[in-house]
């Protein structure tokens, strides 16, 4: 029998997958441990936590698997919590979920695992993998159900998985609803069926993003003008690390109008803010890419995408620069394009690959 090493969070999603593979595979349970709690603040919680790790730990005792914690605080803190910073330090938005994707879950665990003679690794995400006898690639796919598309489709996050790995990954809620999944744990008596699920960014409980990075690092960001594209000066802001693209919230200031981020000018340490419409481009270029469906292409081509991880993929034209990066044109114009968030590239159900977006 093949060996499954599973990624339990304490959560539903990664408990029912531990138990639905139970039934084909010898599986163990791990739950990584990526910080102490210092990061929680007055009710709220992060991941991690004792009460999680109770709760896998009950889930895996329950179904005769072995469970352990693997301690992977340094390496969380140096590629994900670290380069967190970085990227805000830099004017750009960053996506720490793919980060511990990418470093933590589908790297080092894969790694350990491996080590340990284990066949697969498996967490709770809802996506597809599958084997293409025709490109003779690893394909990533979008999550379905039974009535198509999966609202709880997590395949953007995962774009950053390459064909050794994908190999090694077995994701078994690919084709479930939330709702089935919490009917499935009820039906198992798991303590946790009915367990809320985590928050964006775990280490950031209170969203309060500035304050989590002046804290960690004991640095002081000053604050600057705010000003519109001409240049014209409307107040103060508090540290442009604490603003994102798109932010019309929590800018502190009366303009008689909405008015939102349209971009940061690091040099001059000032937000520039703009109306609706001055959000909207056509265009980006990204790198860092990684590929799945193919290898780097070499000429342009046609196919969806999107930018964040909650918004519906768009006609796009993509083109290689030659640089291993891409100029991407989209058919209409796109909302609040973000340096450092992730453009993932579909064409249908197939996650052909994507990058980080630069400007």
């Amino acid at each position: 029998m093949k060996k499954v090493m599973v990624a339990m969070s304490g959560g539903v999603d990664s408990s029912v997958a531990m138990v639905m593979l139970k039934e084909q595979y010898d599986v163990i349970g791990v739950t990584l441990k990526l910080h102490d709690g210092e990061f929680e603040c007055e009710g709220q919680k992060t991941c991690c936590s004792l009460s999680d790790i109770d709760d896998a730990r009950e889930v895996a005792s329950r179904f005769d698997v072995m469970h352990y914690v693997y301690n992977m605080k340094d390496l969380f803190r140096e590629k994900v919590i670290d380069n967190f910073i970085s990227f805000y330090e830099h004017g750009m938005t960053p996506n720490p979920c793919i980060d511990c994707n990418r470093y933590i879950k589908f790297d080092a665990m894969l790694e350990r695992a491996l080590t340990l003679g284990c066949d697969y690794i498996s967490t709770g995400h809802y996506a597809r993998v599958g084997y293409d006898e025709t490109s003779g690639r690893w394909l990533l796919r979008k999550a379905v159900s039974f009535e198509g598309e999966n609202e709880k489709d997590q395949s953007y996050v995962l774009y950053d998985l390459k064909q050794e790995q994908l190999s090694r990954i077995l994701f078994p809620l690919g084709s479930m609803k939330k709702s089935e999944v919490r009917a499935y744990a009820e039906k198992h008596g798991l303590v946790n069926a009915h367990k809320s699920d985590s928050q964006d960014i775990c280490f950031v409980p209170d969203g309060d993003y500035g304050s989590f990075i002046s804290r960690t690092t004991g640095r002081v960001y000053p604050p600057g003008d705010v000003t519109d594209s001409s240049g014209k000066v409307f107040g103060r802001h508090n540290g442009l690390i604490s603003y994102t693209i798109g932010q019309r919230k929590g800018l502190g200031i009366a303009f008689g109008k909405p008015m939102y981020v349209i971009g940061k000018d690091m040099n001059k340490n000032a937000l520039i803010v703009g109306e609706a419409d001055e959000l909207l481009s056509r265009t980006l270029t990204a790198s860092d890419m990684n590929w799945i469906a193919f290898e780097k292409p070499d000429k342009p081509f046609e196919c969806k995408a999107k930018t964040r991880y909650r918004m519906t993929e768009q006609p796009c034209m993509v083109y290689p620069d030659g640089d291993g990066g891409v100029t991407v044109e989209f058919s209409t114009p796109q909302r609040a394009i973000t340096p450092g968030q992730r453009v993932v590239f579909y064409d249908g159900d197939i996650v052909l690959g994507g990058g980080v977006i630069c400007t």
